[in-house]
Order: C-alpha cells, then structure tokens, then sequence
C-alpha cells in the first residue's frame, strides 16, 4: 500500500490532479449532451414524428465503439481532451433524450392547458411548466449518463494518456504495479457513488412536493382498522 498514492511521473499530475482531470473530462460531455437534449426533446415533443428518427440515430451512434470514434475524430482533434468528450457526449443522448422525452410527456393535459390559458407560449410553457414536472425523469437520466461517462473516460488512456484515472491501469501494466489498477477502480468507483448521491440530493431540493420514499409508503399502507367495542 506504500506505493498506492505514488503516481508515476510519465502521467504528469498528482493523484487528486487526475480526479480533477477525470472530473472534467466525464462531467463537461453529460452538461453538453443535456445542453443539446434539452432543445431536441422539446423538438420531439412537438413534432412526434420526429421523435423515432431521432431515437434511431442516436441508438446508432452509440452503438459505435469509442475506439472508433477516436480513429475518426484524432485527425482533426489531436490527441487531446476533447477527441474523448466529444464520443461521450454523443452517448449521453440516448440517454437523457429518452428520459427528457418521457418526463415532458408525463405532464398531464390539464397542465398544459392551463398553462395555455394563462398566455403561456411553447417555449414558456416549456421551460416553466414542463421541464420542472419533468425534473425526476431528466434526473433519472442524469444519473445513469453521469455514471456511464465516469467510468468511460478511462477508455481515452488509448489515445495519449487522456484518461484521466485509466492512465493508472495503463501504467499498472507498464510498471507491473497492480495497486496502480486497483487505486484507479476504487477511485472511479468512489467517484461515481458521490455523483450519484449528489444528483439525488438535487432532485431531492428541487421537488420538495414529491413525498420521500417512507412517507410514500406510509401513505399508500391501509390504516389498521379499529376493533368495534
């Protein structure tokens, strides 16, 4: 274990030097691939028709390997950062189009027509109404996108040493030092378990009228019922 924090120096960063880089390079693709999701449901939502062609593409695309993305984008993006976020990105939509999607459709009709009522244009019912009936659904998304793309970013340490934390297994192959390997599991791991809490907290704050899960079942269980004296 003596030698489990001490990170070669071919990698070029500390141990917490490769967590802010891992950080980086799994969570700025997830706020762009919602940045871009965000517009396209809406899109889907209005036009249906739209909505299988567009869920096809994406199927598709994340259906392509990484290693084959970075072949296609190295020519253009170089061996740096953003030849790993831009793949990763692409898979988070066929993620959180889906749960966007799903989420805005869940918004009763009464809602909408409300809303309507009220003066509300597409784009401000949207924004107003929908998306924030639809905040569990797109966290939902959020955490499964948020998830895949940590333990993605390993896959960039076949391109240069762009992958922040899989760097370690690389070198844990080169250095024939497994604790390297087993330091960057546990820390990826570790990784996503705290993003994961941090996106329930925030669906937790952001929909305080939903009932937590005790005060839901306590809800849906029969009250007992009084014997007759």
């Amino acid at each position: 274990m003596s030698g489990f924090f001490d990170i070669p120096s071919d990698l070029q960063h500390s141990w917490l030097g490769l967590i802010g880089l891992h950080l980086r390079e799994a969570l700025l693709p997830v706020l762009a691939g919602l940045l871009i999701a965000l517009p396209l449901s809406q899109l889907c939502v209005r036009f249906r028709w739209l909505y299988p062609p567009v869920l096809w593409v994406t199927t598709v695309l994340y259906a392509i390997p990484s290693l084959a993305f970075f072949v296609v984008l190295i020519d253009y993006t170089g061996q740096t950062e953003l030849t790993v976020m831009i793949p990763l990105t692409v898979y988070t939509l066929v993620i959180l189009v889906p749960a966007i999607v799903d989420g805005v459709r869940s918004v009763p009709q009464e809602t909408l027509a409300a809303a309507t009522a009220m003066g509300f244009g597409p784009v401000r019912r949207y924004v107003q109404v929908q998306l924030p009936i639809a905040v569990p659904a797109i966290i939902a998304g959020l955490r499964v996108a948020t998830v895949s793309s940590i333990s993605l970013v390993s896959v960039g340490a076949l391109i240069g040493n762009q992958g922040a934390l899989g760097n370690l297994i690389n070198d844990a192959n080169i250095y024939n030092r497994p604790e390297l390997a087993v330091n960057a599991v546990l820390t990826m791991a570790v990784l996503a378990i705290l993003a994961d809490g941090l996106l329930v907290g925030v669906r937790l704050l952001m929909t305080p009228w939903m009932p937590s899960g005790a005060r839901a079942r306590r809800a849906q269980r029969p009250e007992p019922e009084v014997a007759a004296r």
